[in-house]
């Protein structure tokens, strides 16, 4: 008879498929469908010094947005105040792009995880905090002024790399988000940037407001992607998030970002 679960720490409640994956002495341990406290359980008695942390990754999520991607756009996994155990898992079921917000976040996941992993800086990124992940970062998607595209630029030289960046595009209603509008994105890339030779612009990002109306979700989206269009060296636009990327797709999208729907609501300690 299987021993039964007694959680000995709280954590989020999740609501739909949860699967937790865990080698214990060899052996994976699968559980699916638990609709309780999960986060950070513990199982004693598997044993002294043995336990099991429950990770809320929801596979048919997963594999429901893949299909409605359709490889029609790139699934960037959003894992910030995620553990690294979370995904690791995601990893194992052949997710390879993979998001941050924050870099001491960052730098310190990229330190334990595959190396083969396509990191993310989906965050506002500071000036003074490029150098921690200029060498290694894969995309960066918010860059919003020439300055922070100067100093991507200089700390790439030093690494010997090229770094791909998105440009920042300011579309939403709400005056917190940052980018470019649409006259200043035309004039910095009408500007002299061959200096910029470790820096790759390859296109752009956006938000749209936060809000429960859909109608100026869709509106913001195809203002961004109007905009993409006049630019036909780009290649990536990354619009959408968990709770807006079916509009954003049907926008033109093809580059979306999800947390949320994956790795279930984020907990924010102090």
């Amino acid at each position: 008879m299987a021993p039964p679960i007694l959680p000995r720490r709280g954590g989020t409640y999740l609501s739909e498929e949860v699967v937790c994956i865990k080698k214990i002495f060899g052996v994976v341990i699968l559980i699916k469908n638990i609709n309780q406290k999960t986060s950070n359980f513990e199982f004693p008695l598997l044993g002294r010094g043995v336990g099991v942390r429950l990770m809320s990754i929801n596979t048919k999520q997963y594999q429901k947005i893949l299909t409605e991607l359709d490889g029609k756009a790139t699934l960037v996994a959003v894992s910030k105040t995620k553990p690294v155990e979370d995904i690791l898992a995601m990893y194992d079921l052949g997710q390879r792009d993979f998001g941050e917000n924050y870099v001491q976040e960052l730098t310190e996941k990229y330190e334990q995880v595959p190396k083969d992993i396509n990191w993310h800086f989906i965050g506002h990124l500071q000036s003074n905090k490029v150098k921690y992940i200029a060498p290694f970062v894969h995309l960066i998607h918010g860059v919003d002024s020439e300055k922070l595209l100067k100093e991507i630029n200089k700390q790439a030289a030093k690494n010997n790399r090229t770094i791909n960046c998105l440009l920042q595009v300011h579309i939403s209603a709400e005056e917190t988000k940052f980018g470019f509008d649409a006259d200043e994105l035309a004039a910095l890339l009408k500007s002299d940037l061959t200096q910029l030779k470790n820096v790759n612009i390859c296109g752009l990002m956006g938000m749209a407001s936060f809000t429960e109306d859909n109608d100026l979700i869709k509106k913001e989206f195809a203002t961004l992607k109007s905009i993409y269009n006049n630019y036909p060296q780009f290649s990536t636009l990354s619009m959408g998030m968990s709770a807006d990327y079916a509009f954003a797709m049907e926008a033109g999208s093809n580059m979306v970002r999800i947390g949320s729907l994956l790795f279930g609501s984020r907990i924010y300690t102090n």
